[in-house]
């Protein structure tokens, strides 16, 4: 009788804790087949490369992640997210590679906070406003992604965004140490504000060396959604700065997540979508400039432009195309400008809810240096 009255009471502590909390398992796994074609031409010789490969993440980078939430009353609720990136075609084991790692407070009818590492305005701003919804096969003018393919190597997935997984060359995709804050949506508003601060250490040892690589910087967005018609802003700046180093410094957009060292990085992001039923059209613009803190004489800029539509053609089959062009100037008026254009097709056929069949073609031109690369990605992917 004791152990039937002690069960019934762990049952009923467990059904008041399931019922004021709950955390949920999430994932996508994203593998098939990819191919690329790339060439560039260097200072004296042209380079080529053809890749073959059963890779992963072309269409949507697989990850794994857990999601909770706790009643806390009153409106009030606190959440967290952990989620780590995976390589299911790798031929090594996949090791943790942090993607999104916070915790926050959400008040009911005014919004929320959040710490950790997180995506920035820009990034969420794309997968709404991209026809291709941010996937890492090239083509897309806004969200660029490596033409070369991973592959088998294990060492990171299929067409990882140039430089780093925090960043790509048009824009920075997460920040760690960051203090996000957002809004509820009031009549079809929605505003986002991020601060990061990072690396804190202003130790100088002499007149050419000491303290960390200093980043830190802010941002913030503005989302009106009004009936079919959505409108996206977007400002973010980060700053990375050696304290020590009085050197010239070499700013670069595809050097770490802040634009390299010693460096002031402004990125802006303007969009918006419009449904028409079977049909939703995209257009966007974007402009990146990495400025050397020393002399803003030296500087990196880069700036593009997108449209495209994104559609069902039957209950299963969706399609999108993409179209756009841009340059890159860097340090000064003396370099050349770098003209690029890029196009994307790709097409999504539903087996469920949560599986769908896969093919992507996407291309990339850049007239001023001769350089090429088209990709092309067929697979499964799985959200569960």
């Amino acid at each position: 009788m004791k152990k039937l009255l002690l069960g019934l009471g762990l049952a009923a502590v467990f059904g008041l804790v399931q019922a004021q909390s709950s955390v949920t398992v999430y994932g996508i796994l994203d593998a098939g087949y990819i191919g690329s074609n790339y060439k560039g031409t260097g200072t004296s010789t042209t380079n080529k490369q053809t890749t073959s490969a059963f890779g992963s993440s072309a269409e949507t980078p697989s990850r794994l992640g857990l999601q909770g939430s706790e009643d806390l009353g009153g409106g009030t609720s606190a959440f967290f997210t952990v989620e780590t990136g995976l390589i299911p075609t790798g031929s090594t084991a996949s090791t943790w590679n942090n993607r999104q790692s916070f915790v926050g407070i959400k008040q009911a009818g005014i919004g929320q906070v959040a710490v950790g590492t997180q995506y920035t305005p820009i990034f969420n701003a794309i997968v709404l406003t991209d026809p291709g919804k941010a996937n890492d096969v090239v083509g897309s003018v806004l969200f660029p992604s490596s033409p070369q393919a991973w592959g088998n190597s294990g060492t990171a997935p299929y067409a990882q965004p140039t430089s780093s997984a925090g960043t790509s060359d048009a824009f920075t995709v997460r920040t760690s140490n960051t203090l996000t804050a957002t809004t509820d949506n009031f009549n079809g508003l929605v505003g986002t504000a991020m601060y990061t601060l990072n690396n804190q250490n202003s130790t100088q040892t002499d007149a050419t060396t000491g303290g960390t690589n200093n980043a830190s910087g802010y941002g913030f967005g503005v989302n009106y959604t009004y009936q079919k018609l959505l409108l996206s802003a977007n400002y973010q700046s980060l700053k990375s700065q050696q304290t020590g180093t009085l050197t010239n410094p070499t700013p670069a957009l595809w050097t770490g997540s802040t634009g390299g060292v010693n460096t002031q990085d402004n990125q802006t992001y303007i969009a918006g979508t419009y449904d028409f039923g079977i049909l939703k059209a995209y257009a966007g613009w974007i402009n990146r400039k990495a400025t050397d803190t020393i002399n803003s004489g030296y500087y990196a800029s880069r700036s593009a432009q997108q449209i495209g539509v994104r559609g069902f053609w039957t209950p299963t089959i969706e399609s999108w195309a993409s179209i756009g062009n841009g340059a890159v100037k860097t340090y000064g008026t003396g370099q050349p400008t770098y003209n690029f254009t890029g196009y994307q097709l790709g097409s999504n056929y539903y087996l469920s809810k949560r599986t769908n069949l896969y093919a992507i073609f996407g291309s990339t031109q850049t007239s001023t240096i001769d350089v090429s690369a088209n990709s092309y990605a067929l697979g499964i992917k799985h959200t569960f």
